[in-house]
């Protein structure tokens, strides 16, 4: 169970290596994610999944990002009643199993972006997906990562909360951790490509088009927090 408190400019430069772990909302494209991809699967009860959906979701093609703006993205249309009501629907069918999924999420990113452990010292050497699976410390925060989404997703209706909840974590982020904030960029469009694949009978094009529209609002209040603690780019050409 998942059940625990959670407490200038920005100009962020990415490689085209990036490209297929990119959310719609971000970069304005409509390729589902598919490179790298781990195969890692759960078996669940549940209906037979649909026929995959056509290409969607989120990313462009390796290649289109050459001419990208590095300016920070433009703040997301708030969400529809209806919106919040689908987000908050599947994150309910989600959030059932939310350790397992967290897991499956910070594995697919460790494993496709090693990079990223660079910031965690408990599991920076772990290379087998099986060994981070077994990992207390990768199951931690695979429950906090989880417990930060459902807090945004429970008080979608108090705008300010969120603001708040996720001006904390970028903070935390950004003065504490030093993480480049493009990880969130990356994390995000990764936990929809897990998402996606795991619940597939509740995550069909139109729900991923909704939960993209949330990412890239929860991106641009993430990044907002780094641009007013005055954070200053560090070079991402390690990823």
């Amino acid at each position: 169970m998942c059940h625990e408190a959670f407490g200038g400019q920005l100009s962020v430069s990415l490689p085209p290596s990036l490209a297929p772990y990119l959310p719609r909302t971000l970069l304005g494209a409509s390729e589902l994610l598919r490179a790298g991809r781990m195969s890692r699967s759960r078996r669940r009860d549940s209906p037979p999944p649909s026929p995959p959906p056509p290409p969607l979701l989120g990313v462009r093609r390796v290649g289109e990002m050459e001419h990208e703006e590095d300016d920070r993205p433009e703040r997301a249309e708030p969400l529809t009643d209806a919106e919040r009501e689908i987000i908050q629907d599947t994150w309910g069918r989600v959030y059932e199993n939310c350790e397992d999924v967290g897991v499956s999420v910070l594995i697919r990113f460790f494993v496709n972006f090693p990079s990223a452990k660079q910031y965690f010292s408990q599991f920076q050497d772990m290379e087998d997906p099986e060994e981070m699976e077994r990992s207390s410390q990768l199951r931690h925060h695979a429950r906090r990562v989880m417990n930060a989404i459902n807090t945004v997703v429970e008080n979608l209706h108090d705008p300010e909360k969120v603001s708040a909840v996720l001006g904390l974590v970028g903070k935390a982020h950004a003065l504490k951790h030093k993480v480049e904030p493009m990880y969130f960029k990356i994390l995000s469009g990764v936990m929809l490509e897990v998402l996606s694949e795991d619940f597939p009978e509740y995550f069909p094009v139109e729900v991923q088009e909704v939960w993209s529209k949330l990412m890239g609002a929860l991106y641009w209040h993430v990044t907002g927090a780094y641009t007013e603690v005055g954070w200053v780019q560090v070079s991402s050409s390690a990823v």
